[in-house]
């Protein structure tokens, strides 16, 4: 059984797998240059909690900037986080740098599973999916979508988060020692295409035969994903503060630590996924409220109120000024974005 899922999932994969920018093409020889674990370590910390179309121009652009590991290792802070911006998840671009770094001085990428999980960022999933599909070893892979394709296929009906031991264990058994790389891919496509959360495409799947779930007649109703707990919300209220009649706008950069830490913003009253916002504005002035904009965060919903002022005087704290004609390109973070653009639409 186990020779015969992975030889008909392999079978299918080299008719359907998906074309993407950070793949080789199925059954393809590994490159000998150093850039390919890089590309794909790359897209792997860029994928994680984040879609396939929305990776694909961010991992184009890095790739141009940063043809290499030692090159993105060279690159400024400021510079790998504005390229960043709107990607989400900002502790990610953190750990790339520091990742980069460390691996730019022992002079390129470990192969084994266990060397990479030691670097920055790098978890079990990730490690796992290195080690298989840049240098060909054989490692178990289980993102989200293995999870369901394994759960369905040997109807494991435990609750996740404590069904995990078990679903690794099952995926395990069907993870061929050749083409492991292929084979996770494969088992991802396979959960992205045709074993999708709701209303999965049953009779396009090649493992239809050996899917218990799909025999039981309601593989939809598993993984068993535990109730979801409620998200807190919180507000707070950013700054949009100008001079030269609203020619330039005073930006920030966030702690390198916390909440979108690293990122430029426009400066807030301290509102975090813990706590409200002070509410208080940073320098007196004829202040105007713009409106209020929504952002969703892991830990919490925000309402994110938005003043204005020009003025002469210089706000507190480090910061800079930048035309606000060039505010699309100075790499704000998604929510501050938001925010900017109701300023300049005026509310």
């Amino acid at each position: 059984m186990t020779a015969s899922i992975s030889d008909h999932l392999l079978a299918w994969y080299d008719k359907h797998a998906r074309a993407l920018p950070w793949r080789l093409p199925p059954g393809a020889p590994l490159p000998d240059d150093p850039a390919w674990p890089y590309r794909v370590w790359l897209s792997e910390v860029m994928l994680q909690q984040t879609t396939v179309a929305a990776v694909k121009p961010y991992f184009e652009k890095f790739t141009a900037l940063w043809p290499d590991v030692t090159a993105l290792a060279a690159a400024p802070d400021d510079a790998v986080m504005a390229a960043w911006a709107g990607l989400g998840y900002y502790s990610r671009a953190r750990n790339l740098m520091k990742c980069a770094r460390e691996v730019a001085v022992r002079g390129g990428f470990p192969t084994t599973e266990a060397e990479l999980r030691q670097l920055p960022g790098l978890g079990d999933y990730a490690a796992a999916a290195i080690a298989a599909i840049a240098f060909g070893q054989r490692a178990v892979v289980v993102d989200a979508n293995v999870e369901r394709v394994t759960a369905r296929l040997f109807a494991i009906t435990d609750p996740l988060p404590g069904a995990r031991k078990a679903i690794r264990a099952a995926t395990a058994g069907i993870t061929p020692a050749t083409r492991a790389g292929d084979f996770a891919q494969a088992m991802m496509d396979l959960g992205a295409q045709t074993c999708t959360t709701r209303s999965p495409r049953c009779l396009l799947c090649p493992l239809r035969a050996h899917c218990r779930a799909h025999a039981a007649g309601a593989p939809e109703r598993l993984p068993v994903k535990p109730a979801k707990k409620p998200v807190p919300e919180r507000s707070g209220t950013a700054f949009w503060i100008t001079r030269q009649g609203g020619a330039e706008v005073w930006l920030v950069t966030r702690p390198g630590k916390g909440m979108l830490g690293g990122m430029r913003a426009l400066p807030d009253d301290g509102w975090s996924a813990r706590a409200d916002g002070s509410g208080m504005v940073p320098l007196a002035g004829d202040w105007r409220e713009l409106g209020a904009v929504r952002h969703g965060f892991t830990h919490a919903q925000l309402t994110l109120r938005v003043m204005a002022l020009d003025t002469d005087s210089p706000p507190p704290g480090e910061g800079q000024w930048r035309p606000v004609s060039q505010i699309e390109d100075a790499g704000l973070a998604t929510l501050f974005a938001k925010a900017a653009r109701l300023a300049l639409a005026g509310g």
